[in-house]
């Protein structure tokens, strides 16, 4: 039996409190400015210490409030099985976060089943928080959002994630397809917020390859109450692993599909 709006609002009201002190623990364990700090996990992928204490923070307040829903969890120190599950990706953008850069986010997407039914983003060095409740539309501090109405490639800005999962032989197909409409690629190095900025408007589209649930759990709900279009990520094999998703500004969506040979449906 799905969850009700009500119990959905409540939780997403309780998700916001959580993760504004889940971001402002990871502010004050911010590196300064520099080279990286913290371990990698693989090539360009990189773990620090407040990955871990955020994730921990989220899972045990969760737990607490919640006691019967799910859990998951980028850093996997805590699952646990619910008909609503929490979502969450500590730092998204750990590689600029290591630097000491701004452009990272606390992410925590509530699932009802395999649903995505809202989401918190929290960008406290952008200052700025996006919230998303199915069915109830999509805010960044406050202001409701509304996706790109651009519709001329020509004038279009388009973010493309990549990770060692993906060869460069096929990034770079993929950026050429882009620039052949007049498209402007480039890389910010988190997904959660390439997606809430395709919400926005600041962009007119987002592709990755190769991309995880906790990623992109809180930023589905924001894309589709903004009126962004995605392709079916979840349906595509995203609720058990890695999955590509292109989100597109709908003026964009055919020929931004086109371009990606990225289904749309």
């Amino acid at each position: 039996m799905s969850a009700s709006a009500r119990e959905i609002a409540y939780r997403l009201a309780a998700a916001r409190a959580v993760v504004d002190d889940a971001a402002a623990l990871a502010m004050a364990m911010r590196p300064p400015p520099g080279g990286p700090t913290g371990t990698t996990k693989g090539m360009q992928d990189y773990l620090t210490e407040a990955d871990g204490a955020v994730e921990r923070l989220i899972a045990e307040r969760m737990q607490t409030l919640f006691p019967d829903d799910g859990f998951m969890g980028e850093e996997g120190g805590t699952h646990r099985q619910g008909a609503l599950t929490w979502v969450v990706d500590p730092i998204d953008g750990t590689s600029n976060y290591a630097r000491g850069r701004d452009r990272w986010c606390v992410s925590l997407g509530l699932m009802d089943g395999d649903v995505p039914v809202a989401g918190v983003i929290n960008a406290p060095a952008l200052h700025e928080t996006y919230v998303a409740q199915r069915g109830h539309g999509a805010f960044l501090n406050g202001k409701a959002l509304k996706a790109s109405t651009v519709t001329d490639a020509r004038t279009a800005m388009v973010e493309m994630g990549w990770s060692p999962r993906v060869s460069a032989e096929t990034y770079a197909k993929k950026v050429s397809s882009f620039m052949a409409l007049g498209v402007m690629p480039r890389s910010g190095g988190s997904g959660a917020l390439a997606l809430a900025d395709v919400a926005s408007g600041r962009l007119d589209g987002y592709l990755e390859m190769v991309i995880n649930l906790w990623d992109v759990a809180a930023a589905l709900v924001l894309l589709e109450e903004a009126g962004a279009v995605a392709s079916p990520f979840l349906r595509d094999g995203g609720l058990t692993g890695g999955a590509t998703l292109l989100a597109t500004a709908p003026g964009l969506a055919d020929a931004l599909s086109r371009a990606a040979d990225v289904a749309l449906d």
